[in-house]
């Protein structure tokens, strides 16, 4: 079983940054690949960025290439999404994910292949 537990939400200004972590409890961390997922008011919960368990494999949603950075530290079962540029619509809860064991290179991106979810936290970004 893994537990995970996000942090490092708040309200920043259009144009600033944010860095999301997350914690994961259990044992094979590495074996796991990890995303972030965010759910936006009225919207759909949907993907953000996802890591290999490994980390040497990353992928990203067009919406947030290039500004946002997920990355890992299994030495301490730790995952990461570093945010810049952000923008009002990058408004919403936002979710950290992990798949079940085997996943060392992989970097799934839908809902459905994360057996482990967070409670979320919530990024607001104001205009």
């Amino acid at each position: 079983q893994v537990q995970l537990v996000e942090s490092g939400g708040g309200l920043v200004q259009a144009g600033g940054s944010l860095r999301l972590s997350c914690a994961a409890s259990g044992r094979t961390f590495n074996s796991r690949a990890a995303g972030w997922f965010r759910q936006g008011p009225g919207k759909e919960r949907e993907f953000v960025a996802a890591i290999s368990g490994t980390g040497g494999g990353t992928y990203y949603a067009v919406s947030v290439k290039d500004r946002f950075t997920i990355s890992r530290d299994n030495a301490k079962n730790m995952v990461y999404l570093q945010m810049n540029s952000l923008k009002p619509e990058d408004t919403a809860v936002y979710y950290c994910a992990a798949t079940r064991g085997g996943a060392y290179y992989q970097t799934p991106r839908t809902n459905t292949e994360y057996a482990y979810w967070g409670q979320g936290t919530q990024v607001t970004v104001s205009s």
